[in-house]
């Protein structure tokens, strides 16, 4: 059983939800969370960007799509987030694509910092790192899967980039920079993978 209970889903919010929120507090000067630095700031004007270009591209691949239209009980899949996240921009949208898709499937989206019980169930490599994606069974609430906080292969990359002397202004261009080469096939063929079987075959 999952730690996400019904009162944090009825309390969580949509996609649409999100990006609407998200447009109003840039034009506060603000992002979401306590810290509004002028960085985060700068950091979630970017994000608004990328997820209106994703928004409209790429298409979902045609066997993630056969696999959605097979999925044979209801789901709901929780979403843990922050407008500042580089990361939630880069996957998030293709992840809301996949679940418009499915009449079988909603995604609800959490604060990562106004949930903090919740996200420290579900920390990578011992960090409180975004987006996860925590799958459950509508009825139950039986967790079903869980993914994040980015594609594999990015994952090794970023682990191997944080070993090296790098500021984190150059790590993060790095990683953008392997988003935008991969254009969300990594990310579509692990939930492929994750919908069709319920875990990731190890590379």
């Amino acid at each position: 059983m999952s730690v996400i209970t019904e009162e944090i889903i009825n309390s969580a919010f949509t996609y649409q939800q999100f990006r609407e929120d998200l447009n109003k507090l840039l034009e506060q000067g603000k992002t979401t969370g306590e810290n509004h630095s002028e960085a985060l700031v700068e950091y979630t004007k970017m994000n608004a960007h990328r997820m209106d270009r994703l928004d409209n591209k790429p298409e979902l691949q045609e066997d993630l799509k056969k696999a959605l239209d097979e999925v044979d009980r209801n789901q709901i899949w929780i979403a843990i987030v922050e407008g500042w996240c580089g990361d939630v921009a880069q996957n998030l949208p293709t992840i809301n694509k996949m679940v418009e898709y499915s009449d079988k499937i909603e995604l609800k989206l959490i604060l990562r910092d106004e949930y903090p019980e919740v996200m420290d169930a579900y920390l990578t490599n011992g960090a409180r790192s975004i987006p996860k994606i925590v799958a459950l069974d509508k009825q139950t609430l039986e967790e079903l899967w869980v993914w994040g906080a980015r594609p594999a292969e990015c994952q090794e990359l970023m682990l191997e980039l944080k070993q090296q002397d790098i500021e984190y202004s150059k790590i993060a261009e790095k990683i953008h920079h392997w988003y935008a080469k991969d254009k969300t096939r990594s990310l579509q063929s692990e939930f492929l993978q994750l919908v069709e079987t319920g875990s990731l075959v190890e590379s």
